[in-house]
């Protein structure tokens, strides 16, 4: 699903998108004239790995999206949730999923390996 940057306004424009049992209801909506700010909450499942016993398991979460979208290359490293789009639209279907892979990126445990009660060590 893309959406040209130019037709977003000072209106908030609704949206709707599902992927891999993923959904991401939202807005867009114009916050400067080169930037539009995107709300929205993301829920379902992912298919993810348990990082100890290495079993597969569904992962359910619902997590709050804001992001700055744009059509300019920033030079501010501090936020990093701006996205930059530089051919004028904006790709709602890549933004959802980069943010399936970063769940997915996560450190996940099983219902069985959670309730061990042995220390394990866990490095970031």
């Amino acid at each position: 699903m893309q959406i040209l940057f130019d037709k977003v306004g000072q209106t908030a424009r609704t949206f709707h998108i599902e992927m891999e049992d993923v959904v991401l209801d939202g807005s867009l909506q114009k916050s400067g004239y080169h930037r539009v700010m995107l709300l929205g909450e993301m829920k379902g499942s992912v298919a993810v790995t348990c990082n100890r016993c290495g079993n597969g398991f569904l992962h359910p979460f619902e997590t709050a999206l804001r992001l700055t979208v744009t059509d300019q290359i920033v030079e501010a490293k501090d936020d990093l949730d701006i996205i930059e789009f530089l051919d004028g639209r904006i790709d709602i279907s890549f933004i959802l999923q980069s943010e399936i892979n970063t769940v997915k990126s996560e450190y996940h445990y099983c219902d069985k390996c959670q309730e061990h009660d042995e220390a394990f060590e866990m490095e970031f």
